[in-house]
């Protein structure tokens, strides 16, 4: 299959009310929901087509109350962005597989826990692929 990068390419957008960025989001959940099944077939996935819909609708439900239009502005870029190297495989399957794994998210701790585990840093977790 040939990449074409034009295809998907959008320009970025700022939208000029809260109805209008509600339908550039709509429009981007369409384009990754129809995409299921040609990006599951073009990295060779070993889940199900509804798997990977509803880890798209989970990060989607992520951002679900974010009401700044700038915000939601960044993040359909981000998210355009994503798709547009997504769909031209120029993403490893490693990097869907990302997309496809549950957060792991710490519990919290107090200033003195970090301290004892000698670093202060949330951003900082294990990496791992595959499920």
């Amino acid at each position: 299959m040939t990449t074409i990068p034009a295809r998907l390419a959008k320009t970025a957008q700022i939208s000029a009310s809260s109805g209008q960025a509600r339908q550039r989001v709509f429009q981007l959940y369409r384009d990754w929901y129809r995409a299921a099944p040609e990006v599951i077939s073009l990295y060779a996935l070993p889940v199900s087509v509804q798997y990977f819909r509803h880890s798209i609708r989970k990060r989607f439900e992520e951002n679900r109350y974010v009401s700044d239009t700038r915000v939601v502005d960044v993040l359909l870029l981000k998210g355009r962005q994503e798709y547009q190297e997504t769909v031209n495989l120029w993403k490893q399957t490693d990097h869907v597989m990302g997309i496809l794994l549950q957060e792991t998210q710490r519990p919290p701790r107090t200033f003195l826990q970090k301290f004892y585990e000698g670093r202060d840093e949330d951003a900082v977790l294990p990496a791992a692929t595959g499920l």
